[in-house]
């Protein structure tokens, strides 16, 4: 019996919809009560879920998160809606009607894809999350286009279907986040000869910081960012080979290779770029700088600098106004001159913790002034570059 089969009972579910606004300081006093009237181990379950529920919000929104079933490793590892919504569109875009989930987690991703219309079956090895992805399909109304297997994937036959996604794991109990493909499971090496056998496509999701070579020839590299923050990096198969994209959501804004070399290293000009981290991730600085005609303020650094104000999805705009040298010093006594009450910390380049040069150049705040201070290398020479945002 896995700890979720309780919580689907009748009585399990009325006591999940008792629990579900608790407040974490309350929960001793609210599991003493409820355990007057129900089994001490049904009410921490029901408590448990209602934490992890509380926790998948940010990913899955209000109203879903309240209904789905989650596991504590199922929370963290589990796809963003938004950004599971934009490869489902993607996939039934490309004519795909089937997709073999492969290591499927709690579900996240099947649910996008089954309300892209397309049927899956969702393949986990683990009982308690594919006991998860079950009851969040049913939950959700999506039992009739999801078919949840607890299998191992390298066992699951995919031929009768379009396209295959895989997730594998990249997180192990012992040895926390996994950085070499190989060693996920399954390792990335498996997941590209399923994907190859795939009919009309398919789509590895891996980690965001994948060494470029390790990018099979016949795959597309995509990088997802949403809401600034890279979130994934996804293979595709099928789509376009040797293709690089930046994709911001939401949107989506997709920015594309095309081979240009670095920009050119100039001066700092009135405005500095901070190109967006699925832009840098996927090498494209140079495709992102250059309809801004910038150039780069050091050959290592992926800060593009520039005279004119040019709008653009794919870096955020700061007006420069002073460039020092970098001492703590100097700048603890320009921001108490300019009265400087919030300091924004950046760096790329640099040692130096943002936090450490917060509170020694900021000890306390002198007005209600902000600055953003860039902690880089400008031609090579460590420095402190002073602005603000566009807006």
């Amino acid at each position: 019996m896995n700890d979720l089969a309780p919580l689907l009972t009748p009585e399990g579910r009325a006591l999940l919809d008792e629990v579900r606004d608790t407040d974490p300081a309350q929960e001793l006093a609210v599991a003493t009560r409820l355990r007057r009237d129900h089994p001490a181990e049904l009410v921490s379950a029901a408590l448990g879920q209602a934490r992890l529920r509380q926790r998948a919000m940010a990913k899955f929104g209000a109203e879903d998160a309240a209904r789905m079933f989650f596991t504590p490793n199922g929370v963290e590892q589990s796809t963003r809606r938004s950004v599971a919504a934009y490869r489902a569109e993607r996939l039934r875009e490309a004519g795909v009607r089937s997709v073999a989930d492969l290591c499927c987690g709690i579900g996240g991703d099947a649910i996008a894809l089954a309300r892209a219309g397309i049927r899956v079956l969702a393949v986990d090895r683990d009982p308690q999350t594919a006991a998860a992805a079950r009851a969040n399909a049913e939950a959700l109304g999506l039992s009739g286009l999801i078919e949840v297997r607890e299998a191992d994937v390298a066992e699951v036959d995919t031929s009768g279907y379009d396209a295959v996604f895989v997730d594998p794991a990249r997180r192990s109990s012992k040895r926390g986040r996994i950085f070499d493909p190989e060693a996920y499971s399954p390792p990335l090496s498996w997941a590209v000869e399923a994907a190859l056998k795939a009919p009309v496509a398919a789509a590895l999701k891996i980690a965001p910081g994948v060494p470029h070579e390790a990018i099979p020839a016949e795959a597309e590299a995509e990088w997802i960012s949403d809401g600034g923050d890279v979130k994934e990096a996804v293979l595709w198969f099928g789509t376009a080979p040797g293709t690089v994209r930046a994709t911001l959501l939401p949107g989506p804004r997709t920015l594309v290779s095309r081979g240009l070399p670095d920009p050119e290293v100039r001066p700092v000009g009135r405005y500095l770029y901070e190109p967006d981290g699925s832009v840098i991730r996927s090498h494209l600085v140079a495709e992102a700088a250059e309809p801004l005609a910038g150039g780069l303020i050091d050959p290592t650094i992926a800060y593009i600098t520039a005279d004119t104000l040019t709008p653009t999805p794919y870096a955020t705009a700061y007006e420069i106004t002073d460039r020092l040298p970098f001492n703590v010093k100097k700048l603890k006594a320009l921001l108490r001159e300019r009265e400087v009450g919030v300091l924004t910390v950046k760096k790329r380049g640099s040692a130096v913790e943002p936090e450490e040069l917060r509170r020694k150049a900021l000890p306390k705040p002198h007005g209600t002034a902000s600055v953003t201070v860039f902690l880089t290398r400008v031609a090579g020479a460590p420095t402190m570059l002073l602005g603000h945002p566009v807006r």
